[in-house]
C-alpha cells in the first residue's frame, strides 16, 4: 500500500509541476509557503528522545498548547517539539510556546526520514485526525510509538474509512492508543477493526482551557455591557446576521454586535453584505480611531487571535460552520467556557460530542435553518434572566467535562514507561 501511495503522490507531483513553477516565479506567498515546507525544519536543533507533538490548524494548536504546557511541567527533563501545517497554526504555536516549532514538511519519505533523525522523537503526539502515511509508516517501522491525542472521528470520516477498512488498518498500525473524546467516537473505530486495548476514552482538552491556564490579559475593548458575538461566519451566513441585527437597531438594552468571518479575507465581502442591510459597522483594527464617539452598533473582527477575548466580554455567542454539513461547525466550547450561551446550526459533525453536552444541559441552542436565527435570538435577547441561566448551563457543562489534559499526559507517561521497560 505504501508503494501505491508513493506512486500516486509521485503522478500527482509530477502532473501539477508546471503549475507550481509558474505560480512559483508568479507569486512569492506560494514560494515563501513551498520552501517552509521543505526546509524550515532543519531549523530545528537535533534532539534526543524527544516528545513530538503534531497539530495541524490554529483550532489543534490551542489544543497541543494546553498539553504541551502540561508536559513541560510533568518531564521538565524532555524537549517537547511542535509541528503545525497551517502557517496561522504556527504563529499562534510561536507566541503561546518556547519551545521549537516547525512546518511540517511534505509527506515524502526522502523529507520524512531525516526529520524523524533530527528529532530522535520517544513519542509522536497526533492532535485529533492527523493521518501522514509516510509519517506514520516511518514511525511502524521504527517502532516510535504514536498517540492520537484528543482524537476525533466525525460520522463523515467514519463512513468514509469504512471503505477503505483495510487502508486505515494499514495507515494506524503505528498508533499505539488512540486517546478519543468520546464514547461515540471510540465505537467508530472500534467497529473499524482497531482492537479494544489501543482504544481509551480520554475526553476533550478544549474543555480544560480555563483550568489548564490563567486567562491572559484582554486585547480587545469592552465596547458595550450587553454583545452578542458571531464567530467563526461562512459565505451564507453573514445575511442571515444581517436580518437578525436589523432588528435590534433601537434596543433598550442597547446591544452591540461582534461579527468575526472564519476567513479574514472575506472582510470586505462581509462588509459589504452587512453595509448594504443598512448597518453601520466599524472594523477592530479601527476601534483606536473612533474611541472618542464610540464604535458603530457592529464590530468587524478583521484580526487574529482576538476572537477568544471577545466571547470573554460578551453576553450571547452564534458560532458559525453549523448549517452546511461538509463545514461540521466550528469550536463551541470557547464561548461556553465563558458562560455565553451558545447558538450553532444542526450540522456539528466536527463538535458532535459538545454540541450535544451543550445542547442536553440547556447551556447551547441548536438551530435547524439560517432564517431562523432571527428568531431565536430575538427570544433569547428579549430575557436577560434567560441569558443568565443558559450561559451558566454552558459553563457548568464544560467544568464537568475537564480533567482530559491530566488524562491524556498518564496516557503518554504509560507508553515512554512501556518503551523504557
Amino acid at each position: 500500500m505504501g508503494i501505491a501511495y508513493n506512486i500516486i503522490i509521485a503522478a500527482a507531483l509530477l502532473l501539477l509541476s508546471p503549475y507550481g513553477l509558474i505560480r512559483g516565479v508568479l507569486d512569492s506567498a506560494f514560494r515563501t509557503e513551498l520552501i517552509q515546507r521543505l526546509r524550515q525544519w532543519k531549523s530545528v536543533p537535533p534532539q534526543t528522545g524527544s516528545l513530538w507533538v503534531h497539530a495541524s490548524s490554529v483550532g489543534e494548536v490551542r489544543v497541543a498548547v494546553l498539553l504541551i504546557q502540561a508536559l513541560q511541567r510533568k518531564f521538565p527533563g524532555r524537549a517537547v517539539v511542535l509541528s503545525t501545517f497551517t502557517q496561522t497554526g504556527e504563529a499562534l504555536a510561536r507566541d503561546a510556546l518556547g519551545c521549537p516549532v516547525f512546518r511540517l514538511p511534505l509527506d515524502l519519505p526522502f523529507l520524512i526520514r531525516p526529520l524523524l533523525k533530527r528529532l530522535d522523537p520517544a513519542i509522536l503526539i497526533l492532535i485529533e485526525a492527523e493521518f501522514w502515511p509516510n509519517l506514520l509508516r516511518a514511525c511502524f517501522r521504527k517502532q516510535i510509538p504514536v498517540m492520537l491525542a484528543n482524537g476525533r472521528l466525525s460520522a463523515k470520516s467514519f463512513l468514509r474509512y469504512r471503505k477503505l477498512k483495510p487502508w486505515f488498518l494499514w495507515l494506524t498500525a503505528a498508533v499505539r492508543v488512540f486517546a478519543m473524546r468520546s464514547q461515540t467516537e471510540a465505537d467508530r473505530l472500534l467497529q473499524l477493526g482497531i482492537e479494544p486495548y489501543r482504544v481509551k476514552v480520554a475526553g476533550n482538552m478544549k474543555f480544560d482551557a480555563l483550568s489548564a491556564e490563567a486567562a491572559p490579559a484582554l486585547k480587545v475593548p469592552q465596547i458595550g455591557e450587553n454583545t452578542v458575538i458571531f464567530g467563526s461566519t461562512r459565505p451564507g451566513e453573514e445575511r442571515a446576521i444581517a436580518k437578525a441585527i436589523s432588528q435590534f437597531r433601537q434596543n433598550p438594552l442597547n446591544w452591540k454586535f461582534i461579527i468575526a468571518p472564519r476567513h479574514m479575507q472575506r472582510c470586505r465581502e462581509v462588509e459589504g453584505i452587512l453595509r448594504d442591510s443598512g448597518l453601520t459597522v466599524t472594523r477592530h483594527s479601527e476601534l483606536q480611531k473612533v474611541a472618542d464617539n464610540g464604535p458603530a452598533p457592529v464590530v468587524l473582527v478583521d484580526t487574529l487571535g482576538v476572537l477568544n477575548d471577545y466571547y470573554r466580554t460578551g453576553k450571547v455567542a452564534y458560532v458559525g460552520g453549523g448549517f452546511d454539513p461538509k463545514h461540521g461547525g466550528h469550536n463551541i466550547v470557547e464561548p461556553a467556557l465563558w458562560g455565553l450561551p451558545v447558538l450553532y446550526g444542526k450540522h456539528m459533525g466536527n463538535f458532535e460530542e459538545e454540541a450535544r453536552l451543550l445542547a442536553e444541559s440547556g447551556g447551547g441552542i441548536p438551530i435547524e435553518r439560517p432564517e431562523d436565527l432571527a428568531q431565536v435570538l430575538a427570544t433569547l435577547l428579549s430575557d436577560p434572566k434567560e441569558i443568565q441561566r443558559r450561559g451558566a448551563l454552558a459553563a457548568e457543562t464544560v467544568e464537568r467535562q475537564q480533567g482530559a489534559v491530566d488524562r491524556h499526559v498518564d496516557g503518554i507517561q504509560s507508553l515512554l514507561k512501556g518503551i523504557s521497560a
